[in-house]
Formats: structure tokens, C-alpha cells, sequence
């Protein structure tokens, strides 16, 4: 979008906001005037994610909970709520992956992801509804090509990511009645990201990425956040339990083929 909607004055929520898309989403809101509340695992990466949050003049602030327990993901928004009240946008995106054959993964090793992603997210959607807009929230919970492209070494990322779509989907018929509207975004191979760096760990095989994508290049942050404040924004007003891939169009075709070179390339490094 040209001209982003402005957030000024709203509070914004973003679980796994310290680095990454997320941190790119966090800091597109604050340039838009947002009061931005993230939340991280790492205090030295949420420093460092406040101090560039804190840039754009408004309010940042930042809070330690794992969201794989439920008990410090609660006392995590419920301080939250009371730094800055109501929670306009919500944003779910702390994820974890490698990547790592079926019957090379331990039954601990697949549980890690899945209870990051998939637990994670219920967690933080789950804390966060009684400090919620209410009518007038908008949860965006930030999937992947994983929950419908199926990809070797992907096992755990698949399965987990397959989930966050259909709690997405629960969630908008369940809570839409109270006006709280809930969708997810499914970013494609995004540059300079931890993801693209495992999955495509060679000059070559990112490049291989990118021209598999079908508008030709890699995306970056910001198309990522463009989608989710559009999602947050009364333009989206009748938009709920939206799957929406950000991705060039790679998950049409381009996705699949690559896929298995990631694969043959990650399976040749281990």
C-alpha cells in the first residue's frame, strides 16, 4: 500500500515482535503512530526491538514471557493491558523451525515446534481476549507455505502451521459475535530471515528461490506488514477468518518444485 492506514493512538500487541517479520510488523505500526507492546523470549533482543521501536517518537514497550507456558504468556498481556489499556491488533507470530527429517526428528524435537507455533498461538490468543477491543479487534496470527505445501524436512512446521490456519478459523466463527475479527497471513520466502537462512542456507539456492517466485523476487518485511496493518484497519472490516498468503504468488506452483531442492540441499548439509 502507498499510503499505509493510520494506527495513531492504537495499541498494538506482537508476540514474537524482537526480531524478524515480526519485528518488521511491530515497527511498521509504530511509524504509523501505534502504542506498540511486544513480547519475546530474549530481554536483550526486546531491548534492542524497544530502542528501534522507540525511533519513530511514540510508545514501545517490551515483555519476557516463552510462549510455551501459558502462565507467563497471561501475566505477559495482562501487563499490557495495564501500560496501555485495550488491545486494538493483535499480532501472533513467534515460531520456531529446522529443519530435520521425519525419522531424524525426535518425538521431543517435533513437540518444540508444535509447541511453539501451535500451542504458542492459543496461548497468546487465549491470554489476550479479555483485554481486547471489543467490537473492533483485529488478531492476525502469522502462518506459513507449510500449512497447505507440503515440503520434506517439514514434518513439524507443516503439522503445527496446518493448525494456526484452522484455529484461526475456529476462533472467527467463535469470536466474531463480540465484534473480534481473526485471520492469518502466510508470508512466502521473505529476505534476510532466519527461515530463508536455514531453508536456503546458498547464495544459489535463494537465488533458485526467488526465481521460482512468480512476480520474481523475494519479499521483504514490509510487504508482510503492508498485508497485516490493511488486515487491522477498518478497510478490512468484513474480512474474518481469511487465509491470505503474502508470498508472489510461490505458493501457486514455484513453492513445491523449490521445496524439494531445499530439502535435497538441507538433507546433503546434515
Amino acid at each position: 500500500m502507498n499510503s499505509s492506514p493510520s494506527f495513531a493512538g492504537s495499541v498494538v500487541a506482537v508476540a514474537g515482535g524482537s526480531s524478524g517479520i515480526n519485528l518488521g510488523i511491530a515497527d511498521a505500526f509504530a511509524a504509523q503512530g501505534a502504542r506498540v507492546a511486544v513480547v519475546s523470549r530474549s530481554r536483550q533482543k526486546l531491548d534492542a526491538a524497544v530502542e528501534r521501536l522507540l525511533i519513530h517518537g511514540g510508545e514501545a514497550i517490551g515483555f519476557s514471557a516463552d510462549v510455551r507456558d501459558p502462565e507467563a504468556v497471561d501475566a505477559a498481556l495482562s501487563a499490557i493491558h495495564q501500560a496501555f489499556g485495550d488491545i486494538d491488533v493483535l499480532v501472533s507470530g513467534a515460531a520456531g523451525n529446522f529443519p530435520a527429517p521425519a525419522l531424524g526428528m525426535s518425538p521431543n524435537a517435533f513437540a518444540s515446534v508444535v509447541d511453539i507455533d501451535l500451542r504458542g498461538t492459543f496461548h497468546v490468543l487465549r491470554s489476550a481476549y479479555p483485554y481486547l477491543t471489543r467490537p473492533g479487534a483485529s488478531i492476525i496470527n502469522i502462518s506459513a507455505p507449510q500449512a497447505y505445501v507440503p515440503m520434506a524436512f517439514q514434518a513439524h512446521v507443516c503439522a503445527a502451521k496446518a493448525g494456526v490456519d484452522m484455529v484461526t478459523r475456529v476462533l472467527a466463527m467463535e469470536w466474531g459475535p463480540a465484534g473480534i475479527r481473526v485471520n492469518s497471513v502466510v508470508p512466502g520466502p521473505v529476505e534476510g530471515t532466519e527461515g530463508m537462512k536455514r531453508l536456503s542456507p546458498t547464495p544459489e539456492l535463494q537465488q533458485a528461490v526467488a526465481e521460482s517466485v512468480p512476480l520474481g523476487r523475494l519479499g521483504t518485511p514490509m510487504d508482510i506488514a503492508n498485508t497485516v496493518m490493511f488486515l487491522a484497519s477498518p478497510l478490512a472490516g468484513y474480512v474474518t477468518g481469511a487465509i491470505i498468503p503474502v508470498d508472489g504468488g510461490w505458493s501457486l506452483g514455484g513453492a513445491s518444485v523449490v521445496a524439494a531442492r531445499m530439502a535435497k540441499a538441507t538433507g546433503e548439509s546434515d
